[in-house]
């Protein structure tokens, strides 16, 4: 494969998260487990086996051609697509929490929509790669993408798992424009998609609780409130350097789920205000990273794919930190690389080892500037 080596910033920031990950998992997630299992290491065994795994294949992947992905791109949109039907099924799909979302084979539980994800994403980068120009005409261009992307939505939203819907479906507006649809075409499917997506939302009453939560916190009941005010009070208890590592008290069973959707605030409670913006510059890291590589990408297609993977990793990560801080209603979604978890894990990390692939065909070894050659994006995704 050519190229001067894999982008070093970026794999290493990528392993402190899962290192931390690892860490912070076992700190939340002791207690609970001494007393569910009579293991207080139950999830931290787990979380480095699926570590372990997961850095095996990113690094498998990073020393592999990502253009030899083409292929199998659309193999992996059905294999993906055809999870997201099973797990809806009665008695295939295993519920927890009343939500749909996992698949479980020979004692190991998969979520598919961790999958969708990435399959989403490389099947859009290979699409919008061969659009050149006609990516312009809303017919051919734009229509077909966000109608791929708005199937997937609708799956992952059935089950519920409306976090990961909403990261699905952005990613795919993201890269449609990207690829340099018009501004206007993105803006009239908005137009008329973002009401219906509104009254959608609105109408599931746990979803619309958690809203009026946000918005009206005192006329809230204290059971919506319960989570997001159990968090707020982690960070608060923080302060600038933490409570010290393993002496949280929020994870003593006040804050619900705290080594998964919650461990960030886990993180601010124990490692303070330091320690919580380390993580957030690790993340800021990734997308600087991330951006630089589809710049330098060697063809549309790396380029598409780097943007949507950075995408989708980065936009969660955002999304989490919302929540934890407060700033965006609860929602049952991960911190990438950190929370517990294995198949957000795994295919977090098999994402960047084809983001580290793109970087090393890039020559992106050393390199920290913009690449002097012309750009693989388009400029004029701000035209009309």
């Amino acid at each position: 494969m050519s190229g001067r080596g894999h982008d070093k910033l970026l794999f290493t920031a990528a392993l402190i998260l899962v290192g931390l990950g690892v860490v912070m998992v076992y700190s939340a997630s002791a207690i609970r487990a001494q007393e569910r299992f009579g293991d207080p290491t139950f999830f931290l065994k787990k979380q480095v086996l699926w570590a372990v795994i997961g850095v095996t294949g990113m690094v498998w992947l990073m020393g592999r051609d990502y253009r030899g992905l083409r292929p199998y791109v659309v193999p992996l949109l059905l294999l993906a697509f055809g999870m997201l039907v099973l797990v809806l099924v009665p008695g295939i799909g295993v519920k927890v929490n009343g939500a749909r979302r996992w698949l479980r084979l020979l004692g190991f539980s998969f979520q598919p929509a961790e999958l969708a994800k990435l399959a989403l994403v490389a099947y859009l980068a290979r699409l919008l790669a061969g659009k050149e120009d006609r990516i312009r005409e809303f017919g051919v261009g734009v229509a077909p993408p966000l109608i791929v992307s708005g199937v997937f939505f609708l799956l992952i939203a059935l089950q519920p798992n409306y976090g990961t819907a909403v990261v699905i479906l952005l990613s795919g507006v993201a890269m449609v424009f990207a690829a340099g649809a018009r501004l206007t075409h993105l803006l009239a499917v908005g137009s008329a998609t973002v009401p219906v997506l509104a009254l959608l939302f609105w109408s599931v009453p746990h979803v619309r609780g958690r809203i009026l939560a946000l918005l009206h916190p005192a006329q809230a009941s204290p059971r919506i409130l319960y989570q997001a005010l159990q968090s707020q009070v982690a960070l608060g208890q923080g302060g600038s350097l933490g409570r010290g590592l393993g002496d949280g008290m929020q994870k003593l069973y006040y804050l619900p789920e705290p080594h998964t959707d919650f461990i960030f605030a886990i993180v601010g409670e124990e490692l303070g205000f330091a320690g919580a913006a380390l993580v957030v510059a690790f993340f800021a890291l990734l997308l600087w990273r991330g951006m630089r590589i589809a710049l330098a990408a060697p063809d549309r297609f790396g380029a598409l794919l780097a943007l949507g993977i950075t995408f989708v990793i980065v936009g969660q990560a955002a999304i989490n930190f919302g929540v934890v801080v407060g700033l965006l209603p609860t929602t049952g979604l991960p911190l990438p690389l950190v929370s517990f978890g294995g198949s957000s894990l795994v295919v977090t990390l098999l994402g960047l080892g084809i983001l580290l692939s793109i970087s090393q065909a890039a020559g992106m070894g050393s390199r920290l500037a913009l690449p002097p050659r012309p750009l693989p994006l388009p400029v004029g995704g701000w035209a009309s």
